[in-house]
């Protein structure tokens, strides 16, 4: 059906319930003049009187009132399905799917999604740990959390988790062995154990001290592709290792490693939880939204 056609015998649906085009008029924030020409473009497209006029009353004509028959129910029901719609716009219920790589599930997501599915039965709640580049749209996640550079220009994005921090480490029976290093290119003379990422390259060194950005591609002698086992390897004795500093706190704590390089490694914005631009927030995503800032805020204030 023309789109044009179904707005007109809504028009005309109106105007038969009110019994005046003035009525219907006011009640659809339109013109009366606007009205009666709907009116008389339907009935002259089909051929056939719909309403009888006349100065003192308006009422359906025998075609109107069976045109009526069969239009008024379907009205009342999109009617019936829109207002159920925006209902449910309310209530925290459907599906909410999250994609996240494994330190950001560790850190922030896990602890906001498993306390609002919590406190929200009613929500199905999905939650994918994976460390490759997922399209969210295609893939039909509602929400992804990711740092903010690896984000596609037409996504938005929401800052969701604290500054991060990259540390160099290296356990001390592999320091007691050479000098550490003082700057980024001394690495060139250590052994290096490399993260290989999920799109299969090897994940860059990166510094900045007083302004100046460099970037290291070190030659590592062992390369992994799992957070654990970079910090066993580094702790083993293998090499140097750049990685989160969530992931070394512990292994630094208890004197396991030790830093290198500290006044070159500066904090940089956390995760941002982005969306497609042309999404249409559901009350389960913003009640997953402010989760994860509740969660932010207590790993900031602690």
């Amino acid at each position: 059906m023309n789109p044009r056609k179904f707005s007109d015998l809504f028009i005309f649906n109106r105007v038969a319930e009110e019994r005046s085009f003035t009525a219907a008029a006011r009640s659809l924030g339109v013109t009366q003049s606007a009205v009666s020409q709907t009116i008389k473009r339907l009935e002259r497209e089909m051929g056939i009187r719909l309403l009888s006029r006349s100065t003192r009353s308006l009422a359906p004509t025998a075609a109107g009132e069976r045109l009526l028959e069969t239009l008024a129910p379907v009205i009342a029901e999109i009617d019936a399905k829109i207002e159920v719609l925006e209902r449910l716009r309310e209530q925290p219920g459907g599906r909410l799917r999250v994609t996240c790589g494994k330190h950001a599930a560790d850190t922030l997501v896990w602890p906001a999604f498993s306390r609002l599915i919590a406190a929200h039965p009613e929500i199905d709640g999905e939650l994918s740990v994976e460390n490759r580049h997922v399209d969210i749209v295609a893939e039909r996640f509602d929400i992804g959390i990711r740092l903010r550079e690896d984000l596609e220009m037409d996504m938005v994005a929401v800052p969701v988790g604290p500054p991060l921090r990259a540390v160099v480490v290296g356990a001390a029976r592999y320091l007691d062995t050479c000098d550490p290093p003082r700057t980024p290119r001394d690495l060139s003379a250590h052994r290096c154990i490399g993260f290989r990422n999920a799109g299969g390259t090897l994940s860059p060194w990166s510094f900045e001290k007083d302004g100046h950005a460099e970037t290291v591609k070190v030659s590592p002698s062992i390369v992994v592709n799992d957070g654990d086992a970079l910090v066993g390897a580094v702790c083993a004795g293998m090499g140097l290792a750049y990685m989160l500093e969530d992931l070394a706190a512990p292994a630094l704590k208890d004197g396991a490693l030790i830093e290198v390089l500290a006044d070159w490694c500066p904090p940089f914005p956390g995760y941002h939880a982005f969306y497609s631009s042309r999404r249409h927030p559901t009350r389960a995503f913003t009640l997953f939204l402010e989760a994860l800032r509740q969660e932010n805020k207590k790993r900031v204030h602690g």
